[in-house]
């Protein structure tokens, strides 16, 4: 089970000094922090010069405190009409403060406008807190910030990135012994680039013997204040450290072969567009139907919240993570003028029966979720948000709510611009590899596009064109029902539980769906619409009087089919090589997934089941992170549990490969 984010407690010293009660030491030296930062850190790390020329910079860091380290490393960029393309900063925090707490040290403690600015900036995005990856975007991309809340020494193991320089920072050896441990420096081991370089303000000798014993080379320099010295230096391996290497930073790609072609255009294809194109690649977009969101991402809307756990599962994790990057990504749009349409705010979920509901708030309570982010509610208190009695009460999701999928898929690509040629009516047969290129033709055979890099996002017929075996995916047919204005009850916001109601527009209440595996019938059934609005009358009593008054042969609706997994996880990333795999079977019957080898420029985006919404721009951004070598923006034990590649990996283990 995830531990519990506890947050950071602020006090201050005397002389005006931001405090840890918790560690009984304090955030910065009392001389300056911002001057701190620039002395031990930056130039530390001999920034800005490093990253000038560069497309990508990637800088790691230990302990994020109060983030004036971050703050100061964006101003820097900032001021640099050399600087590299894209900064990405990449923190642990295992106590972040509350965005109150980081406030008030910020009006405490910077005084220099520009920092100020940058500071205000910051706190605009801060996010809430729950454990996990949370990624931030400043200066339309160019600058990321990856924030990992969580213990370092759990979370620096998960990351997914190279490194080109390291902030050994945190309180302390003395007072956080666990954050400068030879295991913590052999994570940074592992991630480390080549010639990357690393500062940090202490010079303890356990420091320096651990730094080397992880393939670091290290030097005295002076120190920053009342500190005499400091270590510096960077990663120069005397023998192998690591089984894997980390990510090239932006693969083989040269910019103008920065071309993708993007089988699809449902909510995966479609985030998958934004992402790419918001990176400055061009994107040509295969649709076999006349427009976008013409299957299941075509419904008249969709729930989007969090999934809730009592172990905090993979699937809630996973859902978690992408939930709050959809949210960021929805008001980025927005920002942009392209807004999708959607409800307010607040989705209520209603447990099956007491028991549920009495054990979800002790897991709510336990996991120390903030009430922005999920709120268990009694069933009196579930009734007045939902404007009329409920069967039980449940949680409340301030954030969740329901959104127009075709909307969104228009407004991303749109966002894409003139980065984005549309293709429709185009029924992709198969893609095929010939040096650096993807060929992908139609079924007939006839060549539609070339490109270095194919995403294959469509749904059912993904598999087929990609070329892949160990798939085990079917097909869910989900049947929707409208219920017109004043044939039932008012809703006060979206409601889920054993079915799901959605107050549209005009007084339309969407309700649904029906489960049906293997159904291929298109058609809309009487007893579907009946179905879904007695499983609404369990949750919302006043919904029975819509299921018996209703004649559902005249009710209008929408039958579309969900592709699923066997694990119900999507298949998002990296194709493998399986014939090559199965020819090197007896070799991979013990291994990892870094360890199975890939299809060059070929990636899946598909079976997002009834989960498209929250896992869709998460999936988008993690395959185009991928591509560019950049930060992945999940841990990499979850990224795996996603991995197309891993239905293969499981029969390769059980032997049930021969090659």
């Amino acid at each position: 089970m995830t531990d519990p984010l506890i947050p950071a407690v602020l006090s201050f010293r005397d002389n005006g000094t931001p405090f840890s009660p918790l560690y009984d030491d304090i955030y910065h030296s009392a001389v300056g922090g911002l001057e701190q930062a620039d002395h031990v850190f930056l130039r530390g790390n001999a920034l800005p010069e490093r990253w000038q020329g560069r497309r990508i910079f990637t800088v790691l860091e230990t302990g994020f405190g109060m983030g004036i380290n971050f703050l100061m490393t964006w101003a820097a960029w900032r001021a640099d009409p050399s600087r590299s393309e894209r900064l990405h900063f990449v923190s642990t925090e295992k106590h972040p403060f509350t965005l109150a707490d980081l406030r008030r040290a910020y009006a405490a403690t910077i005084g220099d406008p520009v920092i100020a600015a940058l500071a205000q900036t910051l706190t605009d995005e801060w996010p809430m807190l729950v454990p996990g990856t949370h990624r931030l975007e400043f200066e339309d991309g160019r600058v990321v910030l990856t924030l990992v809340f969580g213990d370092a020494q759990h979370s620096l193991p998960t990351l997914r990135l190279r490194a080109d320089a390291f902030y050994l920072d945190g309180f302390a050896p003395a007072k956080n012994p666990e954050l400068w441990t030879p295991a913590i420096f052999k994570s940074l081991a592992r991630v480390a680039g080549e010639g990357a370089t690393f500062a940090t303000y202490s010079s303890a000798g356990h420091i320096k013997r651990a730094l080397t014993q992880c393939g670091f080379e290290y030097r005295k320099v002076d120190g920053f204040g009342w500190k005499r010295a400091m270590l510096v230096g960077h990663f120069a391996p005397r023998w192998r450290v690591r089984r894997h290497e980390p990510p090239s930073p932006i693969g083989p790609f040269a910019p103008d072969e920065r071309h993708a072609v993007v089988i699809g255009a449902g909510l995966a294809g479609c985030s998958m567009i934004e992402r790419l194109a918001a990176r400055g690649w061009r994107v040509t977009s295969l649709e076999r139907h006349a427009s976008v969101a013409q299957d299941a991402s075509g419904n008249p809307a969709g729930v989007f919240h969090p999934m809730i756990s009592r172990d905090d599962s993979v699937a809630s994790r996973v859902t978690r993570a992408g939930f709050l990057y959809a949210l960021r990504r929805w008001a980025a749009l927005e920002r942009l003028g392209h807004a999708p349409s959607r409800g307010a705010p607040g989705l209520l979920q209603i447990a099956e029966n007491d028991d549920e509901a009495r054990s979800m708030s002790e897991a709510i309570a336990a996991l120390g979720y903030p009430p922005e982010f999920v709120t268990p509610v009694s069933a009196a208190h579930a009734q007045k948000l939902a404007g009329m009695p409920l069967a039980r009460g449940g949680w409340l999701f301030p954030h969740g709510g329901w959104i127009d999928p075709a909307s969104l898929c228009a407004a991303q690509c749109a966002a894409a611009g003139d980065l984005l040629e549309r293709r429709f009516g185009v029924d992709v047969g198969r893609v095929v590899r010939s040096g650096s290129q993807w060929t992908v033709f139609d079924t007939t055979g006839e060549e539609l596009v070339r490109a270095p890099v194919v995403i294959v996002a469509s749904a059912h017929d993904a598999a087929r064109i990609a070329g892949l075996q160990h798939t085990p995916t079917r097909s869910i047919r989900g049947q929707l029902t409208l219920l017109p204005a004043g044939t039932a009850p008012s809703l006060g916001l979206s409601v889920i539980g054993e079915g799901y109601a959605i107050p549209l527009p005009n007084g339309v209440t969407l309700t649904g769906a029906t489960y049906e595996l293997d159904d291929a019938d298109t058609s809309l059934r009487p007893g579907g619409h009946l179905e879904n609005i007695e499983r609404v009358a369990q949750m919302l009593p006043a919904f029975a009087g819509a299921a018996a008054n209703a004649d559902p042969a005249a009710l209008a609706g929408r039958v579309a089919f969900r592709c699923v997994t066997s694990d119900r996880m999507p298949m998002i990333g990296n194709v493998a090589d399986e014939a090559l795999a199965t020819r090197d079977a007896d070799r991979l019957r013990g291994a990892w997934p870094l360890d199975l080898p890939r299809t060059e420029g070929l990636y899946s985006a598909f079976a997002y089941g009834s989960r498209g919404l929250v896992w869709a721009a998460l999936g988008a951004e993690l395959i185009a992170s991928q591509i560019e070598g950049e930060p992945w923006p999940l841990e990499r034990d979850l990224a795996e549990d996603i991995d197309p590649a891993r239905f293969l990996l499981r029969a390769l283990r059980q032997g049930s490969i021969a090659g």
